[in-house]
């Protein structure tokens, strides 16, 4: 069922929004003529602009550019491209220094020079800009447009360089279609694990600590405790062997394995120790690697898969940090599963059973949450790429092979690939249906060679093995930001927050309701009690707020009696009940992991 994403570049809004930005940075140069235009590409679902100006630009001040840009919409200006040389284009942008840059750089490549003019010198709407195009023949070809975010972001995303700010926006070929596209997104906002993160005090970032480095409450700490015990249970019970290996390691380790040079610019910098020269790791598979050389292994033994809830540390860009799902410091489900090649397609489909059943137990479904994607290499890139064709292409095969026989949605990417082999990535859908690489199979074929890894088949002689580098549940916090969306933080029982909130009417209850919630917890729950001075009303509404499963209401009659009043998140009442039967019912779909309340 291969399904070939097409490039940005086959999409047939791509030339219209590709249009729309050389609107807006026109509009923006005849409004702040003091403006210096940077860049701004198509990206999916619409386009950016980046530019350098001193006034800061706010959402307040879109109704104002977006005038000019109907203005220039409303006048069906024309969109030209015409051919430079280099030497013609630096004289054109001799006061831009950001395009003179450019240049430079198309120059050392030997590329050609295009530029695309908007309008015409004798209209009040005239502008030109390096661009490759392609674009749509006039500016009233665009039907409907959007400025939706401004924010900062450093040229060419470095830190060392000048913050500028960038303009998101989207366009469209019809006002319709962008009103649905309008509706979608603000219904995503309101998923938004950020927004719902601090909401239902899950987990904080602090100045303090670190940008990039991620707090969380005993809230959201109860739900990596679940997953963590869940998955580690999982992968036991499927051959793992789980380990533990230190967060530091000597440079010399990483040196070794040849991911130094590629992730030299994400790890952090070097301590100097004694006599050793120790660094945080980034990954985890030298230490795996370090575990399997320490004995002579045998055929026998393979496979042999270890597994580590692993804490990692890899420098991220401000830029690009995202609430959980881009962080500096995270935990990933990684293992590395050691095998001989003949047992590679049998190993790779087992893992890829385990990642599917994990991700349905999460309520996470293929082809419709996440699709597949064949991230292959590039053999003429030999500098990004462990140089052996031949092994490249045996490697693809095999990824693809299984891919086909187990009939499932995927796609293939070229350069995509890790440094040292192919891998199948699990691309999950996020909240704004973009996609996020949650989980990753790797095929190495170059990393045992790197630490000499032997094993001693049949006949008593030494054979290589091949690693398959694997992660059943991702790195913990991105999960968790995925489930935040995907339940609008109304989580199935096994992973709710708090499960249970017991909540007396009066005061005179509140014993009660304390001698009801420790035997909650006695059993396993993680229950509260509201002893505020609210009404029940009130205790009721705070809880459903929170998003917690079961209200237990007790007053007079259910203390005389001994029972609970039982009423869901979902708004129903289940009724009236002893506590042991509760427990019974609620317990039941808290250890089957089940996705409804009741």
């Amino acid at each position: 069922m291969a399904k070939i994403k097409n490039d940005l570049k086959d999409d047939p809004l791509m030339p219209l929004r590709h249009s729309a930005e050389h609107v807006l940075h026109t509009a923006m140069q005849k409004l702040y003529p003091e403006l210096k235009k940077v860049m701004g590409p198509p990206i999916e679902d619409g386009f950016y602009f980046d530019f350098d100006l001193e006034e800061k630009i706010t959402a307040e001040d879109f109704p104002t550019i977006e005038a000019e840009m109907h203005r220039m919409i409303a006048a069906n200006l024309p969109i030209v491209r015409k051919n430079v040389s280099v030497e013609e284009a630096k004289s054109l942008f001799k006061d831009n220094s950001y395009k003179l840059d450019t240049l430079e750089e198309i120059a050392q490549r030997g590329e050609s020079v295009s530029i695309y003019i908007t309008g015409a010198p004798e209209n009040s709407y005239y502008d030109a800009d390096l661009c490759a195009g392609p674009h749509v023949a006039s500016t009233g070809a665009i039907k409907a447009i959007k400025l939706l975010s401004v924010a900062g972001a450093y040229y060419k995303g470095s830190e060392k360089n000048k913050m500028l700010q960038r303009i998101y926006a989207t366009a469209f070929d019809s006002q319709k279609a962008l009103d649905d596209y309008l509706a979608n997104l603000e219904q995503a906002k309101k998923r938004d694990h950020r927004k719902l993160g601090k909401e239902l005090d899950l987990f904080v970032f602090s100045d303090m600590v670190g940008k990039g480095l991620p707090l969380f409450t005993e809230y959201g700490a109860a739900i990596w405790r679940e997953l963590e015990r869940y998955i580690v249970d999982e992968e036991i019970k499927s051959g793992y062997k789980h380990v533990k290996t230190p967060t530091l390691a000597k440079t010399e380790l990483y040196k070794t394995s040849g991911h130094y040079p590629y992730y030299a610019n994400t790890m952090y910098p070097a301590m100097k120790v004694d006599e050793e020269e120790l660094i945080l790791r980034p990954m985890t598979c030298p230490h795996h690697f370090a575990l399997f050389s320490d004995k002579l292994r045998s055929y026998k033994e393979l496979p042999l898969r270890y597994g580590e809830i692993a804490g990692l540390y890899r420098y991220e860009l401000s830029g690009t940090l995202t609430g959980l799902t881009r962080v500096r410091s995270f935990c990933l489900a990684d293992s590395h599963n050691f095998i001989r090649k003949n047992q590679a397609v049998d190993e790779i489909k087992q893992v890829l059973a385990l990642i599917k059943k994990v991700s349905g137990v999460l309520g996470l479904y293929e082809g419709t949450d996440y699709i597949y994607r064949l991230s292959l290499g590039d053999r003429a890139n030999k500098k990004k790429y462990y140089d052996s064709p031949a092994e490249w292409e045996e490697a693809e095969d095999i990824l693809r092979k299984v891919l086909l026989e187990l009939d499932v949605p995927y796609y293939e990417a070229k350069d995509e690939a890790a440094f040292y082999g192919p891998k199948i990535d699990i691309q999950m859908f996020n909240v704004y249906k973009k996609e996020d690489t949650a989980f990753t199979v790797q095929y190495d074929f170059c990393l045992p060679k790197k630490f000499d890894l032997k094993f001693v088949n049949e006949e008593g002689r030494h054979e290589q093995p091949v690693v398959i580098h694997r992660s059943s549940i991702g790195a913990l916090e991105r999960v968790i930001g995925f489930l935040i969306e995907r339940y609008a933080g109304a989580f199935p029982v096994w992973l709710a927050p708090v499960q249970v909130k017991v909540i007396p009417i009066a005061e005179k209850n509140n014993s009660y309701a304390l001698g009801i919630s420790n035997e909650l917890v006695n059993r396993g729950f993680r229950s509260e009690v509201d002893l505020k001075a609210d009404t029940m009303q009130a205790k009721i509404r705070t809880a459903q707020m929170a998003k917690v499963p079961y209200m237990l209401v007790v007053g007079d009659k259910e203390q005389n009696a001994g029972t609970v009043n039982v009423r869901v998140r979902t708004g129903e009442t289940a009724g009236t009940m002893t506590i042991a039967d509760f427990i019974s019912k609620a317990g039941e779909k808290y250890l089957t992991k089940a996705l409804d309340l009741w």
